[in-house]
């Protein structure tokens, strides 16, 4: 019979085996206090330098219209006029509820349509080599230095031809096509930086290309995804150029058409203006909270489990 001694958690000191595994694990060194402090500092002097500007036309919408026009200009009002942002709807000739529908559709359906047409390109290019890939990335390169300031009136003959003057879905076409040169290169890049060897691994377990698309690559450019329908959203939203020439009535015309309308030739409402401006930039903050945790969750992704 064997003499073999057997050591139990309790003999060795140790509750369980887990334990001992987890005290020979190396501990992470914390960061000096002093350290974190000048990181937050330096955060919260980099934030308020960018948030200045927005806080200041956030206090010009609350103030009066003396006020704004003050000689020397002073920082917080004398009076405060919350209730501008609701004369704001009714103070100008244009019906901005209407104006800030047609922006969102606008926008939104831009977006869609932009990721609908760069996913597939951007992977494509990203993933094959064919004939005419070179001049085809060159193109899109080429195409980024046409903007719809330069191809107004030529957008608007196009348009009429098609008899789409004055609708969504003409500045829809327009918004999408003119965002879509950024997606696909931003997303170009990231789809390139996924290793083939998950693919070949998914392609061995049955999947076709759309199914690797789809269900491998995707989850891992999710950073890219996100970067292009900000960047789309946003654009659409500040794009006034070929608002301003396709859309010509005033209930379709975009929110930046509509601010242009509380400057006249002698006078401006820029408490009404700074109003409207802080209610326009309200949806690209929203989805930029609402895809925030897309952006930080992509850039942990991994393709082992």
């Amino acid at each position: 019979m064997s003499n073999t001694l057997i050591v139990g958690p309790a003999e060795t000191g140790l509750s369980s085996p887990d334990e001992g595994r987890a005290s020979r694990r190396p501990r992470r060194r914390r960061k000096p206090a002093g350290k974190i402090a000048l990181q937050c500092l330096a955060g919260a002097v980099v934030a308020l330098v960018f948030l200045f500007p927005y806080v200041i036309m956030f206090i010009g919408s609350l103030k009066g219209r003396f006020d704004v026009l003050a000689v020397p200009p002073t920082f917080f009002p004398k009076a405060w006029h919350p209730d501008n942002y609701i004369k704001m709807w009714s103070a100008s000739q244009t019906p901005l509820l209407a104006n800030l529908t047609s922006t969102l559709v606008i926008a939104t359906g831009a977006t869609l349509l932009m990721l609908v047409a760069c996913i597939p390109a951007a992977y494509y290019t990203a993933r094959f080599r064919f004939f005419g890939r070179g001049a085809f990335l060159f193109l899109v390169v080429v195409t980024q230095m046409l903007q719809p300031t330069l191809l107004a009136t030529g957008l608007f003959q196009e348009f009429g031809a098609l008899g789409l003057i004055d609708t969504w879905l003409a500045m829809i076409l327009i918004n999408a096509a003119f965002n879509l040169t950024f997606a696909i290169w931003i997303l170009h890049s990231f789809f390139a930086s996924v290793p083939r060897e998950i693919n070949e691994a998914a392609q061995i377990d049955g999947a076709g290309n759309w199914t690797s698309l789809v269900r491998v690559n995707l989850p891992l450019v999710w950073p890219g995804i996100v970067t292009a329908v900000i960047y789309t959203f946003v654009a659409s939203v500040s794009e006034f150029s070929a608002s301003l020439v396709i859309l010509t009535t005033d209930t379709n015309q975009t929110l930046p058409v509509a601010l242009s309308k509380f400057v006249g030739q002698y006078d401006a409402a820029w408490q009404y203006l700074f109003g409207v401006s802080i209610v326009a930039i309200v949806p690209s903050v929203l989805l930029f909270m609402a895809i925030e945790k897309y952006l930080a969750g992509g850039l942990t992704a991994g393709s082992v489990k």
